[in-house]
């Protein structure tokens, strides 16, 4: 049976729970300090994003607070989805089968129209449902960002329980508690460039395959991408990398496995990942390269990003020694059955070669710099523009396999892509 005052909308709530923070208010507050309310830059970047903000924790945590300023700061083109609009009892779902119905139906809806920040305001104490609500980001290409509340009560059932509106017992709150003293880790950490950033750097990757696959010199080398005694003189390096990661392009810092991978707590638990988790950073882009397997841009990370890089990535084998950040890299393409973590593989035997004093034959010009020749098939394009694209620090929580994904507003077709 559902608990708390009654109410059919937000807009009955009384006065007290929606009194507006000023941003002056805001920034005194410690439990509002996140990047994505704080800082103006995460702010601006974020306004060219999709973005699903899950909120999480106790009722009376102080959730319901966060998602109002979060609302308040993105203003147009933001929409929060609550549970308690729906009568929704916390840790009930069961028993409120056609009400989560509903809240669902709501927060597809919102990501059908393509709302750039959506806020969803409920306990997400359970895994089945957070799997259910990270299926849906993947469904609508939304990048998501877990939230739990900051304040100093949030875990201790005997305040919670003399704050919470629905009346809940400190036994009662005891049962949901479980499920949210431990972080949920992500998949993979790593930087989930904009929409626009993302569009302009499959652009230039799809450029460089136009005009590497036309280049004569490569057109020597059309053994390492041809099997057998097939003839080709030519080959279109756009269908050969087929396949592409759909929605925003990434650059993966830490693979966790949802915390399975060794040093993946560890990872997650460091002071700078935690602060940096949704702000935003201006990554450099150096080259881009293709190998017989995949095709991909190399990332040059700044002072401010290799904080962030794990120590132990940059290998193939134990006795690499190679700078920290080599392996730094954003997946364009790969071929036949290839899997994408083979894209990092491929960068660090590049560099391993640069370090052994060999950095290819120059062959030419492409629109965008020189083209060198690295031998077996691979070939690396110099940027003498090096680009610059915008991204989130986050983490990606979805399986990682082939979704359908919805292209939003053009008829709500569906595509068949793989997260990579």
């Amino acid at each position: 049976m559902n608990r708390g005052f009654s109410r059919k909308s937000h807009t009955f709530l009384p006065k007290i729970f929606f009194r507006k923070m000023s941003s002056s208010e805001a920034k005194d507050k410690p439990e509002l300090q996140f990047p994505f309310l704080q800082d103006e830059e995460t702010v601006a970047t974020l306004q060219e994003c999709k973005t699903l903000f899950i909120l999480r924790g106790l009722p009376g945590s102080g959730k319901s607070t966060l998602a109002r300023v979060i609302v308040d700061r993105y203003r147009d083109g933001t929409k929060m989805v609550s549970a308690d609009a729906y009568k929704i009892t916390p840790g009930t779902r069961g028993a409120s089968p056609a009400e989560c119905k509903q809240l669902d139906e709501e927060l597809a809806a919102y990501c059908r129209r393509d709302i750039r920040v959506l806020v969803l305001d409920d306990t997400n104490h359970e895994r089945e449902r957070l799997e259910q609500l990270f299926d849906m980001a993947d469904e609508y290409q939304y990048q998501v960002v877990l939230v739990e509340p900051k304040t100093a009560w949030r875990l201790d059932c005997a305040q919670l329980k003399e704050k919470n509106q629905w009346q809940l017992s400190a036994d009662e709150l005891k049962k949901l508690k479980p499920g949210l003293e431990k972080d949920f880790l992500p998949l993979y950490f790593g930087w989930f460039l904009t929409r626009k950033s993302s569009e302009n750097l499959r652009k230039a990757g799809r450029t460089f395959l136009e005009e590497l696959g036309n280049h004569k010199a490569f057109k020597k080398e059309l053994r390492h991408f041809v099997s057998g005694d097939e003839p080709r003189e030519k080959i279109e390096l756009v269908t050969y990398f087929g396949k592409r990661p759909p929605g925003v392009l990434h650059c993966t810092t830490k693979f966790c496995d949802y915390g399975k991978t060794a040093g993946a707590d560890e990872y997650a638990q460091q002071d700078v990942v935690k602060k940096s988790y949704c702000k935003a950073f201006t990554l450099t882009i150096s080259a881009l390269f293709v190998t017989p397997k995949t095709t991909g841009a190399r990332v040059e990370l700044s002072e401010q990003e290799l904080p962030l890089w794990p120590s132990d990535v940059d290998k193939l084998s134990l006795s690499d020694s190679l700078p920290r950040g080599s392996r730094a890299h954003i997946t364009l393409g790969c071929a036949g059955d290839t899997e994408a973590v083979q894209t990092g593989i491929d960068l660090l035997e590049i560099v391993r070669q640069e370090k052994g004093g060999s950095r290819g034959e120059e062959v030419g010009e492409l629109t965008r710099g020189k083209l060198y020749s690295l031998g077996n098939g691979r070939w690396m394009l110099s940027l003498a523009k090096k680009m610059e694209v915008r991204a989130i620090f986050t983490g990606y929580y979805g399986k990682g396999k082939p979704v359908s994904t919805r292209s939003s507003r053009k008829g709500g077709a569906l595509q068949s892509c793989t997260i990579i």
